[in-house]
């Protein structure tokens, strides 16, 4: 991997520069002018194919995604292009600036070109398919860490909203404009979604399936109806928006069965949470070869949050049913790990209930996980968590204390909240992601934040894709695609509000 060398004076004086604060508030004409800096750099300049990947070295050279990209490649999964397409267009709907609309009409041809024969997409699109083989055989079967991308499927996933996120993007843009094309590209990826879910009404990480065993059963995580990264949720609230903007039943039927698996899925008492991963039996299912087959507090956390939702979108009582016992698990749980400040670990034992702990062992390609009581030396993988279950409970008990009308209110000012200002995933420590300001102040700072190109400098962290445990990440100055979405975020909900 190369090295970077610290930056330069020039780096360093514009990293000064930008904390310097400026008395006067910025005028609306200031701030489009910055906006429009800003995306014609990224658009013009960083921008391959009409599409991104996540993080830039500042000569543009080193490319990443979440693992290391090729020049040829653009990213798919957030926060990369149908992200910033996202954006673009509440830029132009905020701005009026016909320049955003037609910046988001050139990623969509990326993204629509990306889709695969089954509708939906693949974590990057890469626009060079003879080097491909080449790319997984030398690069990827050899990172350790990221076993979902150690295999190339040749289909399309949920994971990580990469399918819902293109979908989504498209959506939007054919209903603010009403190009045919989109139409045609958003309807194919709904029905791949229709197509794709299970029986039980989840959805598994992956489809179209690929290996399917002689006894009937999946030979791979990727088939197993997940939870894990909000494979489900995510579905389910691409497939309401779609049905509110193209009236189609089908979408408000699929997603109801989508909410049901929240339901079927929970554990039973004592152990009243949710798993991962559930296999065609629906039994607790191993995923990664760090992720345990048993029930999990992360999981469980985000189903109630989701299921509180779901009572918010319909009325329907029987989404709050589950939540008092995965709250009494939850908080029975409590305490096991010896640790100050934190709560819980992600996995419990059946039966037991005692926390589990994946430990790795083994060297370089030949490593391999062994499961453990044991806390010191785990997997750092969310084996430490701070969970507050009066908090949690607190929600429950105001949701469910709101009428089915007053909880629709609810639900609609959260995803008009939602829109405005998105989650967008931490994917470096260190970055702010904020997608509002603090105050004109920051606005301020902003502005005066662009380098001489139009972009915003930060220190990117890769980590280490051999060892990220042992090794240091690749620490390196450059420019960062969800920085700029979400800067820009804050720009634009200035505009909004001012």
């Amino acid at each position: 991997m190369r090295k970077h060398r610290l930056p330069s004076l020039l780096v360093m004086l514009h990293l000064v520069f930008i904390v310097s604060p400026s008395a006067v508030n910025p005028g609306r004409a200031e701030v489009l002018t910055a906006m429009m800096k800003a995306t014609d750099f990224m658009m013009n300049t960083v921008s391959a194919y009409g599409g991104f990947v996540w993080k830039y070295s500042l000569d543009l050279s080193i490319r990443y995604g979440e693992v290391k990209a090729r020049n040829s490649m653009v990213w798919v999964e957030p926060p990369g292009t149908p992200t910033v397409g996202e954006m673009l267009i509440e830029a132009w709907l905020v701005t009026g600036d016909d320049a955003y609309k037609q910046y988001a009409e050139r990623i969509a041809e990326t993204v629509i070109k990306g889709q695969l024969s089954c509708g939906g997409w693949h974590y990057f699109i890469d626009l060079d398919t003879i080097g491909l083989q080449e790319y997984y055989r030398d690069y990827l079967s050899t990172i350790w860490g990221w076993e979902e991308h150690q295999k190339y499927y040749g289909n399309a996933t949920f994971d990580d909203e990469t399918t819902v996120a293109a979908t989504r993007f498209l959506l939007r843009l054919y209903a603010a404009t009403y190009n045919d094309r989109y139409r045609r590209s958003v309807h194919k990826a709904l029905s791949f979604i229709l197509d794709s879910q299970l029986p039980n009404g989840g959805w598994p990480q992956r489809a179209p399936a690929v290996k399917i065993a002689s006894d009937g059963e999946e030979t791979d995580y990727t088939q197993y109806a997940t939870f894990n990264d909000d494979v489900i949720h995510n579905n389910i609230m691409l497939l309401l928006e779609s049905w509110h903007t193209l009236n189609d039943s089908r979408y408000r039927e699929s997603a109801r069965r989508g909410m049901d698996f929240f339901i079927l899925s929970q554990i039973p008492p004592p152990q009243s949470g949710w798993a991962q991963q559930y296999n065609r039996r629906l039994q607790p299912a191993p995923g990664r070869k760090f992720e345990i087959g048993t029930v999990c507090a992360g999981e469980t956390v985000t189903n109630i949050e989701h299921l509180l939702d779901y009572y918010r979108y319909t009325g329907d009582r029987r989404y709050l049913e589950p939540i008092p016992r995965a709250l009494q698990w939850l908080e029975e749980s409590a305490g096991q790990i010896p640790l100050k400040h934190y709560s819980h670990t992600y996995y419990y034992e059946i039966g037991s209930n005692k926390p589990v702990y994946m430990h790795v062992k083994g060297e370089k390609q030949d490593r391999y996980f062994v499961q453990s009581y044991q806390f010191d030396g785990a997997y750092p993988y969310g084996h430490k968590l701070h969970i507050n279950t009066s908090k949690l409970r607190q929600e429950y008990l105001h949701i469910a204390s709101l009428t089915p009308i007053e909880a629709r209110m609810e639900f609609d000012l959260l995803f008009d909240l939602q829109r405005r200002q998105p989650k967008i995933n931490l994917i470096s420590s260190g970055l702010d992601y904020r997608t509002t300001a603090k105050d004109s102040e920051e606005v301020r700072l902003l502005i005066g934040g662009l380098d001489s190109r139009g972009g915003w400098i930060v220190q990117n962290e890769i980590l280490d894709e051999q060892d990220f445990i042992h090794n240091p990440p690749n620490r390196f100055y450059g420019y960062d695609t969800g920085t700029y979405v979400t800067r820009m975020y804050r720009l634009i909900n200035f505009l909004r509000d001012n």
